[in-house]
């Protein structure tokens, strides 16, 4: 028997499988989905390779599978297969996201074990050691009061004993050499939940429209097919209660649910509401700010059907979940979902395949749909479900937007209006809590010489560094590199350094400088490196009624806090200026998403959207809360445009440290696809530098396409990559992205 491997390396050239002999005694036991070891090539150090087919017999001469590692199920090849195609990489890159955590890199093979801890016994029964004392062969006080807190905690640590008996480390070992106790080491499991405590609570009654929802996916749940639905509901109109209820019916059924939430920062939050309703031991939660240890063991309890609800970020699609019963993506229109590292995925994609081949409904939920999902809904191709109105009977905020030009004109330069100003003063009085949004974190945006115009740009990347007070460093937030900060011009000497544009620290700043008395609280990158300080920030504003949040779009989505009754936008132009086709919408949800996080329970909200430009389309609709009136207007110009739903962006990256090189390599890959491409369906525009020229010291070009991607354009595509990674490219790197997030 002939196994077809993919040997586990990025290059793109082994991107094929390879044919290697089974041995006899391995041939029950490999299958294709195992991962194997092989010699390969001329190196001695044997490969990490995964098997893809299996065989009869080899028209080549083959070398010997040398050992069985692992095995994964022949479903994840399929779609290893597939999504390498798709997203134009290896196969090898696909498998190993669906790896176990920490055995996904040859590095960190090693590091990943079983978390063990000793265990302290007594050796010998009560009776003895009673005897023993009373006879005087134990006459150490401290023994004695060892040996009694073991015999009252059996199974104890050595850390334990030494906190409450008093008594050294050294005193226990003493006791195991003379016999008295044993030390056995004992396997943990890491739980990230071990010490959450929630409230239980009950199930809801829903409201007629939730009823309604809810109904319908139960009929595809009942009838065992795939259906794919879009829940479309208000700021605060229930849809976690669906998802919660629908959960109760598939595990009545003993399936599995997936739960996929966009955010880190959303994730205890969801959490709590699943702990409330189901109890710890029924969930798996899965995310990056999880240790790599927590990881490994929730994913093999997931393995191993001990979770029947797993909750987690958009990696979370890959967990080996048997039996699945429903997939549910929360806050669907989030770009966290596709990813832009390689592979270049879209877990709703991934998330689709999955329900397909288990015959499963697909929920997808949003305040704000991405456009497309929305479009696809309003075809026919998915079943729009739709939730007008809150949950509670709370009304939705009023939006008022300032113009800020407006506020320049009658002298008003500080951060705030004086309608935000007068606002925030009028909450702190009444014990309310306020919300201030601001997409820019650090203290300036960019730092400049007022003498001869230089800006301070990080030395890899050709992008402005950002000032950041309280490290008093400037930083890079592409790279990463940090500096001192300036205060001579290195162009023209002056000492004129001057800091422009606003970031989270300098509102900070500004906030307790004009209401000293107010207690505040910052929810940015900065403040949330830490394990589970996201969530200790969100419980803290909570549960100590503290006055201000202020934050990025990581406060924007989700949150139920009930006392908040004011949002404040402090510069909503941020994300209309960037340069993507996608600003409006962007631009829309953000503005209608903060809206929503003011008067969720009973109390009345307000949200104060400060701009520029109040006579934007998308500030507009959002100041009315208006998704269906948004949608009209921009789906019109997209038509018109012909952009995203009506064709792809296809976006051909290349970067490299030879600037010759990378021009080459650019016009060469424009040439071919203007010869393979049908010209009436793509329009390939001349490669360029892209707007960010160049991050970690590396340059960036672009080719940009439009036309609708077919199974004959993906396989020219794939094709163009083949023959590019065939010129053996010393300095450049190429790869593709379909609809990318991030067009700069």
């Amino acid at each position: 028997m002939v196994a077809e491997v993919i040997i586990n390396r990025s290059a793109k050239k082994v991107n094929r499988a390879f044919d290697y002999n089974i041995p006899k005694e391995l041939e029950e036991l490999i299958l294709v989905g195992s991962m194997v070891l092989v010699p390969f090539g001329n190196s001695k150090k044997l490969e990490e390779a995964y098997v893809v087919g299996i065989k009869e017999n080899s028209q080549y001469a083959t070398k010997e599978i040398v050992k069985l590692k692992d095995n994964l199920e022949q479903s994840y090849i399929q779609l290893a297969k597939w999504m390498a195609k798709k997203y134009f990489c290896n196969i090898s890159d696909c498998i190993k996201l669906m790896l176990p955590p920490g055995t996904r890199t040859k590095n960190e093979e090693n590091k990943i074990h079983d978390k063990k801890i000793n265990c302290v016994y007594l050796n010998k029964d009560i009776e003895t050691i009673e005897f023993e004392i009373e006879t005087g062969n134990i006459k150490s006080e401290k023994h004695k009061k060892i040996l009694y807190f073991i015999k009252n905690n059996p199974g104890c640590t050595i850390p334990e004993i030494e906190i409450f008996t008093g008594c050294s480390r050294a005193i226990v070992k003493t006791l195991e050499k003379n016999g008295y106790i044993q030390i056995v080491e004992k396997k943990v499991e890491r739980n990230p939940l071990i010490n959450k405590k929630v409230e239980k609570t009950k199930k809801i009654k829903l409201t007629q429209e939730q009823e309604e929802a809810y109904n319908q996916i139960e009929q595809s749940i009942k009838k065992h097919i795939y259906e794919k639905f879009l829940l479309y509901g208000v700021t605060g109109s229930g849809k976690t209660e669906i998802y919660l209820q629908l959960i109760e019916n598939i595990i009545n059924q003993n399936k599995t649910a997936l739960v996929l939430v966009p955010e880190i920062s959303l994730t205890p939050q969801m959490i709590d509401r699943f702990v409330g309703r189901f109890g710890k031991e029924q969930i798996a939660v899965l995310h990056s700010k999880l240790s790599i240890g927590e990881r490994y063991d929730e994913w093999n309890r997931i393995k191993q059907e001990k979770a029947k609800i797993i909750i987690g970020a958009r990696s979370a699609i890959f967990a080996p979940v048997k039996n699945l019963g429903i997939i549910i993506i929360d806050e669907e229109h989030d770009s966290s979902y596709k990813s832009e590292m390689t592979p270049k995925y879209d877990a709703k994609e991934i998330a689709n395949v999955l329900a397909k081949q288990n015959n499963i409904p697909l929920v997808l939920g949003s305040a704000t749909p991405d456009l497309g999902t929305y479009y696809e809904a309003k075809q026919g191709n998915s079943t729009l479900l739709t939730l007008t109105k809150r949950a509670n009977n709370s009304k939705l905020p009023k939006v008022k937007v300032i113009d800020l030009k407006q506020e320049l004109a009658n002298g008003n330069r500080s951060m705030l209006s004086n309608e935000l100003y007068n606002l925030i003063e009028k909450n702190i009085k009444e014990k309310r809590q306020t919300i201030l949004f601001l997409n820019r974190r650090g203290y300036s945006t960019f730092i400049m010489c007022r003498e001869c115009g230089y800006t301070v740009k990080c030395k890899n990347c050709d992008i402005s560094m950002t000032y950041h007070k309280y490290q008093n460093k400037l930083k890079c937030h592409y790279c990463g590199h940090e500096e001192p900060v300036l205060k001579i011009c290195p162009e023209c000497g002056s000492n004129k350094i001057r800091y422009f544009g606003t970031g989270t620290q300098k509102l900070e700043q500004e906030i307790n400088k004009l209401f000293p008395k107010a207690t505040t609280i910052r929810m940015d990158v900065d403040t949330i490196s830490k394990k589970n300080s996201h969530e200790d920030i969100l419980n803290k504003f909570k549960n100590d009624n503290i006055d201000i949040l202020i934050g990025t779009q990581m406060v924007v989505k989700g949150h139920h806090f009930p006392n908040v009754t004011l949002v404040g936008v402090i510069a909503a132009d941020s994300s209309l200026n960037i340069d993507d086709y996608r600003a409006n919408e962007r631009t829309f949800q953000i503005l209608t998403q903060v809206a929503g996080r003011a008067g969720r329970e009973n109390l009345e909200g307000t949200v104060i959207i400060q701009t520029y430009n109040p006579e934007s389309f998308s500030i507009q609709c959002a100041k009315k809360q208006d998704y269906n009136m948004f949608y009209k207007t921009e789906i019109e110009l997209r038509k018109q445009l012909k952009y995203p739903p009506f064709c792809d962006i296809i976006v051909i990256g290349l970067n490299s440290i030879n600037e010759e090189e990378i021009i080459k390599i650019s016009k060469s890959i424009y040439n071919y696809l203007n010869l393979k491409l049908d010209q009436e369906e793509f329009k390939i525009f001349k490669p360029m530098p892209s707007p960010i020229s160049k991050i970690q010291n590396r340059l960036r070009w672009r080719i940009i396409i439009k036309g609708n991607i077919t199974k004959e354009a993906n396989n020219i595509l794939n094709e163009c990559l083949k023959k590019v990674y065939n010129l053996n490219l010393k300095a450049t790197r190429v790869s593709i992205d379909i609809n990318p997030n991030n067009m700069i």
